[in-house]
């Protein structure tokens, strides 16, 4: 099949077991994460909360690595793997504990095979040459991180200006030895909770592992770019029994892939190339297809041993002939990182036409499995930004996507979106966003516009008001805090803060909840893609993703979508709400960031919902949510407006493991 020129058949079986294992890891630590005492002290590698206790794999249909998952017996097919060996490898994978197996098979997969080594090597040290040529590219088209930076440092002082100072300025000495005790108070009521302020002070183990030395770098690179290519290929499956009903890059198998590179010792960014080219290929059969080039099919045979080698073939175009292929949806810079290839792998596969690279660059090992992988990824159609609302939910008046970053038609397999939920005005919804530095294809989420601007607007005039400015100088703030937890009665002068505010937030609540089912809607039809999504947003836009996730969790057939979220003062109540389901619609991080000072959120969400616990103000006490106190970045709650983007800097997201580096202090 698809990898038989580029790794032998036990070095195959190695990578798949691999695989299988980082799979099942991964959702294990869905529920367990890396670094807490719980799973520094835990030995078995069982799903907690799985709907079976029986010790066989074959009888837990909740796991990811059950062949009803629909996620491992592809792979293991692409891969060509006897299928007599497919229950053990499952249960290895499954079996407590799993990692004891990894070193054996790193070992299996540094074996080389005489007959075929001197090929495999040349294919792999290619493969890697064009990997570092495309990391090398994607680098240099991205606007550069102190242009970024400088924007940012811009947009925080707009930011300063029309916000009030009065919600800053209630940070006196004595109020924060208060606030300290606070949050002492809060952290005390939530049990088995890790606040990572700083990742040097946790224990992962999800490094290196021993063995991964004895592998060559080649090597590597070709398993990785291998496991992808299985986990994209259009492999036909017994959908009887089988709860995967997607096809496209599943969000599980990213993290899977991303939980085996860090295993591999392989910068995220590789992979991240890999999937580049295996995109660009996609999109340059799909061309070809569509072109019905017969030239293709008459010199089919002639490169039928090629084909096998995937992605390489790229490397032998010039930059020219794949951006005439793919009808300019490789980026020039991708392109040229393939023709700068040309001459080094000139002789082991010669230039070719266009109407060659259908048999060459199938990412899938066929055409008709690389048109599918097209297809599935979006490289047709309009996509997000060109998708209007499908119909209209209750009374959402505004939900629109907007490409934002360098990222757009260069055959990105991830999409990001971003969603602002405190804004003073449409530029609010972007400017955020606009110092983010990634690899993934950006949109912003434009909605309700006017509510959110009536909402805020509503309670920044408040805090310039006479009365607010005096009860911050008495330090009255900190009754709405310290209030949160416990039944207690508010001042009246807090009551009628409240109510003055109260009418326009309820109904930019209510608006937040239906557009979380809206893009709930809108990722379930696939207009992202079918590629794993990240979600991130700050305020109520926080609470447009919780809602999507509850809209998703209704089946757990959804499960595949999402990848990683981040929630950044989320008006959310704790107690009343479903957040197990949430999480187990996100594959990889979950991330509350919380602030312990943000009385305005505390005023904003109150009545009946303050003794439930407020998500934006706390920890989270749910398995799998790593809780980040960002309390030293947040002023106040109009803060995120410009803190948020160094705050997902410091959680670096790219990482496997829960992580919020200190490295980044505030200025």
């Amino acid at each position: 099949m698809a990898t038989e020129s580029i790794l032998a058949a036990t070095q195959k079986y190695a990578a798949g077991a691999l695989f299988a294992i980082a799979l099942h890891q991964a959702q294990v630590h869905q529920t367990l994460l890396l670094g807490s005492p719980a799973q520094e002290d835990s030995t078995d590698d069982r799903i907690s909360n799985s709907s079976s206790s029986s010790d066989s794999i074959s009888e837990d249909p909740d796991l990811w690595v059950h062949q009803n998952s629909g996620l491992l017996r592809p792979v293991f097919r692409f891969l060509e793997i006897d299928s007599a060996a497919w229950l053990g490898l499952e249960e290895t994978a499954g079996s407590s504990p799993a990692k004891h197996h990894v070193g054996a098979f790193l070992r299996l997969l540094s074996e080389e095979d005489g007959d075929n080594s001197s090929q495999s090597s040349e294919y792999g040290l290619a493969l890697s040459k064009a990997v570092d040529v495309t990391v090398d590219a994607m680098k240099t088209t991205s606007e550069s991180s102190k242009s970024k930076k400088e924007k940012q440092r811009e947009y925080e002082n707009e930011c300063r200006e029309k916000c009030s100072t009065a919600e800053m300025q209630s940070q006196s000495e004595s109020e924060n030895m208060h606030l300290e005790e606070t949050k002492q108070e809060m952290d005390s009521n939530v049990s088995g909770i890790v606040n990572r302020s700083d990742a040097s002070g946790c224990k992962f183990d999800e490094k290196p592992i021993e063995g991964e030395m004895t592998l060559s770098y080649p090597r590597k690179v070709t398993v990785l770019y291998v496991l992808l290519s299985a986990c994209l290929a259009d492999i036909p499956e017994d959908k009887k029994n089988c709860t995967r009903q997607r096809k496209g890059y599943d969000a599980r198998h990213r993290v899977a892939l991303r939980l085996l590179a860090t295993w591999l010792d392989i910068k995220w960014i590789k992979v991240e190339a890999i999937e580049t080219m295996v995109a660009c290929s996609a999109m340059a059969v799909r061309k070809a297809e569509e072109s019905k080039d017969e030239e293709t099919k008459s010199k089919e045979s002639k490169w039928a041993k090629w084909k096998r080698g995937g992605i390489i073939g790229a490397a032998a175009l010039t930059g020219g002939a794949l951006l005439a292929i793919t009808g300019g949806l490789a980026a020039p810079a991708i392109a040229a990182g393939f023709g700068a290839l040309a001459p080094t792998l000139g002789t082991l596969i010669p230039v070719i036409g266009a109407s060659g690279f259908a048999a060459v660059a199938s990412a899938a090992g066929s055409i008709a499995g690389s048109v599918a992988v097209a297809a599935s990824f979006g490289a047709a159609g309009a996509g997000l930004t060109g998708s209007k609302m499908a119909r209209r939910i209750g009374s959402v008046d505004e939900f629109e996507f907007k490409a934002v970053g360098e990222n757009h038609n260069q055959g990105r397999l991830a999409v990001e979106i971003l969603i602002s939920g405190f804004v003073f005005d449409e530029d609010d919804f972007i400017r955020p966003w606009e110092g983010k530095i990634d690899n993934m294809e950006r949109y912003v989420l434009q909605w309700e516009s006017k509510n959110l601007i009536a909402v805020s607007t509503a309670i920044q005039d408040w805090l310039t008001s006479r009365l607010a400015t005096q009860l911050m100088t008495q330090g009255a703030m900190l009754t709405v805090l310290s209030t949160l937890l416990v039944a207690l009665a508010w001042p009246a002068t807090l009551v009628a803060a409240a109510d003055f505010i109260d009418s326009k937030w309820t109904i930019a609540v209510n608006r937040s909840d239906k557009a979380g089912k809206l893009l709930a809607e809108v990722l379930l039809k696939g207009l992202q893609g079918n590629r794993p999504v990240t979600l991130i947003g700050y305020s109520l836009g926080a609470r447009v993703i919780f809602k999507c996730l509850e809209t998703l969790a209704k089946d757990k057939q959804n499960a595949g979508i999402v990848e990683r979220v981040v929630l950044l003062g989320a008006p959310i109540s704790i107690k009343d709400q479903n957040w197990e389901a949430a999480r187990e619609m996100v594959a990889g991080r979950f991330i509350n960031a919380y602030s312990t000072n943000d009385w305005i959120l505390g005023i904003a969400f109150r009545a009946s919902l303050l003794t439930q616990g407020l998500a934006g103000i706390q920890p989270i006490n749910v398995p799998g949510i790593e809780n980040v106190d960002v309390t030293d970045l947040i002023e106040g709650h109009s803060s995120y407006l410009w803190a948020t983007q160094q705050i997902v800097d410091q959680l670096e997201l790219d990482t496997y493991y829960p992580v919020f580096s200190s490295k980044l202090s505030k200025q």
